[in-house]
């Protein structure tokens, strides 16, 4: 296993930041790490890396004890942390020659050159760090934790504050890297998620609540499947409730409906009877599954 995580505690007062949370993360496998704001996100991926000492429980990385071997388990981790800590007059290179030697990293030009292409940062790599864009000073630190090659990638929330355009470069790079490392990252930006993850893990408040791959998520859920319907007309939500074989059914607009069932095809035909019955005009009717938000909020509200 790349990372392994075993009954993490870590305490700060009298509030449990993680409580006995347990998972593993095998090798060249991209996951996303879900929480709430709180939820213990940063403190887990921080004991991952070495950054901070849990009270009970380890992790490994690589096969390697973090709490036993922490320089060794360093050697073989790149962290992104969520503040990206840069000094901004320093030029890119500069700044990446610096890091280099921090990991007696051997032959620097070469591997200086190499992250700067695979990150998308060779049209500004003269510049000083301070002159970027947020997009690209993410880059850079993207780039630091690459610098000395390591198996293990920890991000967290890599995208925040970049737009459209810079979300979908970095997710690229992610996506790139993912198929030659054990990527695990967090983010709130949960289309993101959907677009590169193979798996997703979700903690809420300290404690671990969904470890799968989102289809398996949206399966498992009690209302995973729906069937959305538009009507012309207004239609009262008390006719949709004589409908066998609901579990919910959620109002938009008074015409509008999402209907959760298990049977979504039985439900789209006794709808079309319906609308012959009481000579109602269905404008439109699709059936859907939970996106990934929806999930999210079903484990975490």
């Amino acid at each position: 296993m790349s990372i392994e995580v075993k009954a993490l505690t870590k305490i700060y007062g009298e509030q449990k930041a993680i409580n006995n949370i347990s998972f593993e993360v095998p090798k060249g496998e991209i996951v996303g790490f879900l929480g709430p704001n709180g939820a213990g996100k940063s403190t887990t991926m921080k004991i991952i890396t070495g950054y901070i000492q849990p009270d009970a429980g380890d992790t490994r990385v690589c096969g390697i004890s973090v709490k036993q071997q922490p320089l060794e388990t360093k050697k073989k981790t790149g962290y992104l942390p969520e503040a990206n800590p840069l000094y901004y007059e320093m030029y890119v290179r500069e700044y990446l020659d610096f890091i280099a030697d921090v990991h007696a990293v051997t032959q620097k030009k070469d591997k200086i050159a190499l992250v700067i292409d695979t990150v998308g940062l060779t049209t500004e790599s003269k510049k000083r760090i301070g002159q970027l864009s947020k997009g690209y000073k993410q880059r850079v630190g993207l780039a630091a934790s690459l610098i000395h090659d390591p198996e293990v990638l920890i991000l967290d929330e890599p995208t925040t504050g970049l737009d459209p355009n810079q979300i979908i470069e970095i997710r690229e790079v992610i996506k790139n890297l993912g198929r030659r490392k054990t990527v695990l990252f967090s983010s709130h930006i949960l289309q993101e998620v959907e677009a590169i993850c193979d798996r997703i893990i979700i903690i809420n408040k300290g404690e671990l609540v969904a470890d799968d791959r989102l289809h398996n998520l949206q399966q498992t859920n009690q209302r995973n499947q729906f069937v959305a319907v538009q009507f012309k007309e207004p239609v009262t939500i008390e006719k949709l409730q004589l409908l066998s074989d609901i579990i919910k059914i959620e109002m938009i607009q008074p015409s509008h409906y999402r209907i959760y069932t298990s049977v979504p095809e039985k439900v789209r035909k006794q709808l079309l009877h319906i609308s012959l019955q009481d000579n109602l005009n269905i404008l439109s009717l699709q059936s859907g599954e939970q996106s990934l938000e929806d999930v999210f909020r079903e484990l975490t509200k």
